[in-house]
């Protein structure tokens, strides 16, 4: 187990579409435990498998109400709306006020391939939003509507 340097904006990769999981194995497991140690390391609350180099649809959170591991997730559904700052370990430096929805239902796997249903209301909503735009390719700067100012 150890940690995985983070990839920066500029590397094409962040703009690429992550592929399913399709086997649940040691590897699988190994990913999912050196990306809880980058997550801390680093001081996210979240952390996409193509932040560390990988195109797999895993996720890793921790907004401070426990860890989460996300395999292969989904919105299933969405409410209300929430207008917050937002920053990323890949975009070092920036940061600005998405609009993302208030409270998020995903559905995902777990190491083994067993199925939860998440919610998450505010932080975690946004959190959920961001980790699975990383693994659409997808930037937090895309979705930014303003700048505060510094």
């Amino acid at each position: 187990m150890g940690y995985r340097e983070i990839v920066k904006v500029g590397d094409p990769i962040l703009a690429k579409k992550s592929r399913a999981v399709e086997k649940f194995d040691s590897k699988l497991s190994a990913l999912l435990d050196d990306m809880k140690e980058t997550l801390y390391k680093f001081q996210g609350c979240g952390l996409a498998a193509v932040q560390v180099g990988v195109l797999k649809r895993v996720v890793v959170m921790d907004c401070g109400d426990g860890y989460t591991e996300l395999v292969n997730p989904e919105i299933i559904s969405s409410e209300g709306t929430q207008e917050q700052e937002e920053g990323c370990l890949s975009v070092p430096n920036e940061h600005g006020i998405t609009l993302r929805p208030a409270v998020v239902k995903v559905k995902a796997q777990d190491r083994n391939g067993k199925w939860h249903i998440y919610k998450g209301t505010e932080l975690k909503a946004r959190c959920f939003c961001h980790e699975i735009d990383h693994l659409n390719g997808i930037l937090f700067t895309e979705r930014i509507i303003r700048k505060e100012n510094p």
